[in-house]
């Protein structure tokens, strides 16, 4: 058991063990598309905790599955294989969090209730298995893909999202993955982690993300029935600028961390892009 380990509270540890970045940015991106879809204040309150609760079962879920591995790495600085939260408490935690999104999704009708719960279901698999397939990438673009949904469906007249923004969110999904495991492919491959970023390799899957955002804005761009405005057009620009230094990078250097902080602006300049238009 580490120092840091000892020294972490069980509330900071089990914090600390949701992936409290992307559980933080997941949320923030609910409320503003709750916000964009015009939600009262009570719906989009609901909508957003729920989402919070759900991200949290994902995130506890995701390090609780992968403790054993995590260790085998010396990843000493996740709660877990550091010592400081064990996996047992983690996925009641988990559970626990899992229940209470679905609750929480109740009161705004059957319709987000299924779709939160498809969500969750794909995002729980990939961490209990999926995540050492070919098919890897499948939670991830069916998760995003049903996202833009959840504050449409939380309204008085629940529809589902119009099919570009449901485009925008797989290809955002879909460049999150591809991405993130560029970080630990070496790492995953010594623990038997084979998923489609694995089989690609790192420079593949960056140029696949940065392309795969590059359809997302353009959808989101061209997609709106009012056509494109004068803030999404900035922001479609700024997306394919990003993109394409991100992929001249990966091209003539080996993918690195400068790569995946670009490739992750472009994603998150999409969901911005998402949310004014």
């Amino acid at each position: 058991m580490t120092d840091a380990a000892t020294t972490r509270s069980p509330l900071r540890a089990l914090w600390g063990a949701t992936h409290p970045g992307p559980t933080l940015v997941v949320t923030v991106l609910s409320l503003a598309l709750g916000i964009a879809a015009g939600l009262e204040p009570w719906r989009l309150g609901l909508l957003v905790v729920a989402v919070f609760a759900g991200q949290v079962s994902v995130g506890l879920s995701n390090d609780a599955i992968d403790g054993a591995r995590d260790a085998t790495v010396g990843r000493t600085d996740k709660p877990i294989a550091g010592g400081a939260l064990t996996p047992e408490r983690a996925l009641a935690v988990a559970v626990g969090a899992l229940v209470l999104a679905v609750l929480l999704s109740a009161p705004l009708g059957a319709a987000l209730v299924a779709a939160h719960a498809i969500a969750l279901a794909s995002a729980w698999a990939y961490n209990a298995g999926l995540k050492s397939t070919p098919v890897s990438i499948v939670p991830f673009v069916l998760s995003f893909g049903l996202f833009p949904s959840f504050a449409t469906l939380a309204g008085p007249d629940p529809e589902l999202a119009a099919p570009w923004a449901a485009l925008a969110g797989a290809a955002l999904g879909a460049a999150v993955h591809l991405t993130n495991v560029v970080r630990d492919l070496d790492d995953d491959r010594r623990t038997g982690v084979r998923g489609l970023p694995h089989r690609l390799g790192a420079r593949a899957s960056v140029l696949i993300a940065a392309a795969g955002i590059v359809v997302g804005a353009l959808a989101v761009l061209l997609g709106p029935s009012g056509g494109a405005n004068a803030v999404g057009t900035v922001f479609f620009t700024a997306v394919v600028v990003v993109a394409v230094v991100t992929a001249v990078l990966v091209l003539v250097r080996p993918p690195g961390r400068a790569v995946f902080q670009l490739t992750m602006l472009a994603a998150l300049l999409l969901a911005a892009q998402l949310v004014v238009s």
